[in-house]
């Protein structure tokens, strides 16, 4: 049986994506939070796109049909609904997204995406289209030719053609009132909600502008209360703090998609003392502790270190050995070194969990 001592890291398959743990660095606040009342507001509408090449909706499509003809006893033109023919038209939802300090007058890309059977939406002109917001305001108005980035025959077709975009296709009618301006407090929202992070953040934040300009609520939230120095001042206030930098903490996890079979594994993940086998291969991870001990006369310290290794076998006579400090990455390692498939690496990875020898959260997607 031959034996092989594992020194550097195995070349990973193609077939697996390993995020290996680097240093923890400091991040800008404005990267790892965002300010509450600052996000995006999502708007929709229904409207109808003309001027298809026969591609527009078919028959069935009733609300098509029902909707040209309300528009157009709108415009004062009496029409039969019945005989209106929809190969030219096609009815649409419209979306598009509202930046909480847009102006009137400020242009938005939309989305227009066919809710009925049209063939395709290229080379339509979206009409006139409301976009409400979710309580019921207009907020915005649409109209424009739309591109679909792509083409289609009767035997084939270049990307999805039921769905297109306007480049500055709507124009915003009616700003959102932030009251960002009189606000005293606000509060921060961390994207990665962590007991650990919100509490560095705050104390970077006091340390910078005073004792209780911040405080915790929870793990995604911090309050900021307004400095009396910095009071009407509030978007140079939320300047400065987007720049402070934190260091974030993130727990051990590792999250597997057993439909693709990619594997990543977070930082801190660690192995306990586990024995594996899996098919022909043997696995047996251990730790054992040494004892370090200075001269009766010298200065210092009695040490105890812990010391893992990971030893593994197979029917075809492999064995490796990897002698300090086991990590999952050593472990991924020297499973992919002796061709153990990434799906393979699932299987193994909830095994040990169950066996509670991981010392992470194991996410399957």
């Amino acid at each position: 049986m031959k034996k092989y001592l594992l020194t550097y890291p195995a070349v990973f398959t193609a077939l697996l994506l390993l995020a290996l743990p680097l240093p923890a660095r400091a991040e800008r606040l404005k990267d790892i939070a965002a300010i509450q009342g600052a996000a995006p507001l999502h708007l929709t509408g229904y409207g109808i796109v003309v001027g298809l090449a026969g591609t527009g909706d078919k028959k069935g499509a009733d609300f098509t049909q029902e909707s040209l003809a309300n528009m157009m006893t709108r415009m004062g033109v009496k029409v039969d609904k019945d005989a209106l023919k929809l190969s030219n038209a096609a009815a649409v939802m419209v979306t598009a997204s509202l930046p909480p300090f847009a102006r009137k007058g400020t242009r938005l890309d939309i989305t227009v995406s066919s809710i009925g059977n049209a063939k395709s939406l290229g080379g339509g002109t979206l009409l006139t289209t409301a976009l409400r917001s979710v309580d019921g305001e207009t907020r915005a108005l649409a109209q424009g030719a739309i591109a679909i980035g792509g083409a289609g025959t009767a035997k084939a077709k270049k990307n999805h053609l039921l769905v297109g975009r306007i480049a500055n296709g709507a124009s915003v009618e009616r700003e959102r009132d932030t009251g960002f301006s009189r606000k005293h407090r606000l509060i921060l929202n961390l994207n990665n909600p962590d007991f650990t992070t919100s509490s560095r953040v705050a104390l970077k934040i006091n340390d910078t502008f005073g004792k209780n300009t911040a405080r915790t609520l929870d793990s995604g939230a911090v309050q900021l209360t307004m400095p009396s120095y910095m009071q009407g001042r509030v978007t140079e206030f939320i300047a400065k703090i987007e720049n402070l930098t934190v260091t974030p903490d993130t727990p051990a996890r590792i999250v597997v998609n057993e439909k693709t079979g990619t594997v990543i594994i977070g930082e801190n993940v660690r192995i306990g003392t586990v024995a594996l086998a899996h098919g022909n291969l043997t696995l047996t991870v251990t730790e054992t502790k040494n004892v370090s001990q200075p001269n009766a006369l010298a200065p210092g310290d009695t040490v105890v270190t812990k010391e893992k290794s990971t030893d593994m076998t197979e029917d075809e006579a492999q064995v490796m050995l990897m002698p300090k400090g086991t990590t999952i990455q050593e472990l991924v390692n020297a499973l992919n070194a002796i061709g153990v498939s990434p799906r393979d690496m699932i299987s193994i990875f909830q095994s040990i969990k169950a066996a509670g020898a991981l010392q992470a959260e194991l996410v399957v997607i």
